[in-house]
């Protein structure tokens, strides 16, 4: 009788010779009597010991701690302050070389960032912001031309809707920069001024102005503080303060621009 130590060649060779007889191999044993069917119902041959083997522990392989970016990027500038202070106090040729070493590669580190982040800028619109505020000389030059006539128009439009306070004082060094400003702008866009004094005084350049009587802090404005412009808004019947102190006439002209024809947010 001819044993067969698998299955699939037992069944093989009972196709191939019917007549042979072959004998199964013993279903292996449970857990619960290992040590007996190795040891008692077994005989010794190929199994010369008595007890089975326990299976070899394979080694666990830690799995690598994660870290984020950000701890990355922290560790990086831990060092480098480390590396610098170590430098400073002890200022040995090994400390200053080591900090000089690790600080040159952070420096390329942040160049190719820098060139990878000017390479995305150029290939997505949506990220360059130099499309809505140029910084070049010729597109600069361009998008001013346009903000100021938008601003001209917009400021065209201002007298039929608006008029402008005007706070000074005649013994107030500024308001004598700032008085032939406020005139010459309102006068350009036909702007009523009210022109009212602090404390009494004249002002050459608005000779029909009036003493102040409380007009300023009904208007919300800091009562110390001259010179002060205000906007009146005759629709709403709200004023809208433009500013304190010596402004440029285009500097006047802008804040008026964005304090009635923009939402913040929409101009920066």
């Amino acid at each position: 009788m001819m044993r067969c130590p698998t299955p699939l060649l037992a069944l093989g060779l009972a196709v191939l010779f019917p007549g042979l007889a072959i004998a199964q191999e013993a279903p292996p044993p449970t857990s619960d009597t290992a040590s007996d069917f190795y040891c008692d119902k077994r005989k010794l041959g190929y199994w010369f010991y008595c007890a089975k083997p326990e299976p070899a522990e394979v080694p666990q392989i830690a799995e690598q701690e994660q870290v984020s970016a950000a701890e990355e990027l922290s560790a990086i500038t831990s060092e480098l302050r480390e590396l610098k202070a170590r430098a400073i106090l002890y200022p040995s040729e090994d400390n200053v070389a080591a900090y000089i070493r690790f600080q040159r590669a952070q420096l390329d580190r942040a160049s190719l960032f820098s060139d990878v982040w000017q390479r995305a800028i150029w290939q997505d619109p949506e990220l360059d912001y130099t499309l809505e505020r140029p910084v070049g000389a010729l597109a600069k030059k361009q998008w001013q031309d346009a903000r100021a006539s938008e601003r001209d128009s917009a400021m065209a439009r201002l007298s039929q809707r608006y008029g402008l306070f005007y706070f000074f004082s005649s013994t107030c060094a500024p308001c004598e920069v700032m008085s032939p400003i406020v005139k010459g702008v309102a006068a350009r866009w036909r702007v009523t001024v009210r022109a009212i004094s602090t404390d009494g005084g004249p002002s050459k350049h608005f000779p029909d102005y009036r003493v102040e009587t409380g007009q300023r802090a009904r208007l919300g404005l800091e009562p110390k503080v001259t010179p002060a412009l205000v906007l009146w808004d005759s629709v709403t019947k709200r004023p809208i303060p433009i500013g304190y102190g010596v402004l440029s006439a285009d500097e006047l002209q802008d804040r008026i621009y964005l304090l009635t024809s923009k939402e913040a947010g929409h101009d920066y």
